[in-house]
């Protein structure tokens, strides 16, 4: 494991330096807003979303200035949902990777205008000939990445999670209604970056299928982690607050299922995401090994 965190810190290390050009710079009557963009997306994050991108296009021998871009379109996203998330409207955090959330270290029309800000430059970037040769494969990313982050994606989930208190709510909370939140809130993104990965890379409908079922149990397993450290980590550890999924009520893994329930959930999802690896070989190890990686994460 320690190879591997290594590793997606050498990632990160240089997935950094190409969304810090991808980024507007503060110029000018524009300037307090690139600031707000830049300390939201610069300087923090297990960047785990680009890995996936990177990874799975090396998987195929694939990697040049266009991954790094489709990743930082994909990043962008991934920052504006955390900023919008913090909103007092939303969740009502005060730090996020371990410093104060926009809102608070801006103010709160700064903090909607930097997300609004990330969410179209990741659609600018997308477009440009660069990231492919071939326009269908960049208008296929594009919209791909519109349905991930959409009301049939991401925003969907995040509805579904804030009209569905635990116990409450127009839904009868299950582990199947719990499954298909986080299919969409937390899920779709990850799937997003493993299949952008893919299509960059040139796999065919085979490989693809076997990675997109990969991808889905990563984005399960992440979410999964992601309520047991909201009961049992530390904010210190984890860069932002643990404990308010039950303050507030909301229905999680760890809710419907109990934390020993959620581990073993999270594990046979694990076995099931290395099944899916078994035919690409070694090839594939940095994707095995993330796989432990979110299963086992601490923050």
């Amino acid at each position: 494991m320690s190879d591997f965190l290594s590793h997606i810190k050498s990632v990160a290390r240089e997935f950094e330096t190409h969304l810090d050009a991808a980024l507007p710079k503060p110029q000018g009557a524009t300037a307090r807003v690139a600031e707000a963009m830049r300390y939201s997306a610069l300087g923090g994050g297990k960047r785990l979303r680009p890995f996936f991108v990177v990874e799975t296009a090396r998987l195929f021998g694939h990697e040049d200035e266009g991954v790094w871009l489709a990743a930082s379109a994909l990043e962008c996203v991934h920052v504006y949902s955390l900023i919008h998330d913090d909103l007092p409207c939303m969740d009502d955090d005060d730090m996020r990777r371990g410093k104060a959330t926009v809102h608070r270290a801006f103010d709160e029309a700064t903090a909607v205008l930097a997300g609004d800000g990330l969410l179209t430059l990741a659609f600018e970037l997308l477009t440009r000939e660069a990231v492919h040769a071939d326009a269908n494969v960049r208008l296929n990313l594009i919209a791909k990445l519109a349905m991930a982050s959409g009301h049939a994606g991401m925003i969907g989930g995040q509805m579904i999670d804030l009209t569905m208190g635990l116990g409450g709510g127009t839904r009868e909370v299950s582990e199947a209604v719990i499954t298909q939140l986080q299919d969409l809130k937390t899920g779709a993104l990850i799937h997003y970056a493993v299949m952008a990965g893919a299509m960059l890379g040139g796999a065919n409908a085979h490989e693809k299928a076997h990675l997109s079922a990969y991808a889905r149990h990563i984005g399960l397993i992440f979410q999964i982690t992601d309520d047991l450290l909201d009961v049992t980590g530390s904010a210190d550890i984890m860069g932002k607050a643990a404990g308010k999924d039950e303050q507030r009520g909301k229905a999680t893994f760890v809710s419907i299922l109990g934390i020993d329930g959620a581990r073993r959930k999270a594990q046979t999802l694990a076995n099931e995401a290395h099944g899916h690896l078994d035919g690409f070989g070694q090839k594939a190890d940095a994707l095995r090994s993330a796989i432990d990686f979110v299963l086992k994460r601490d923050n």
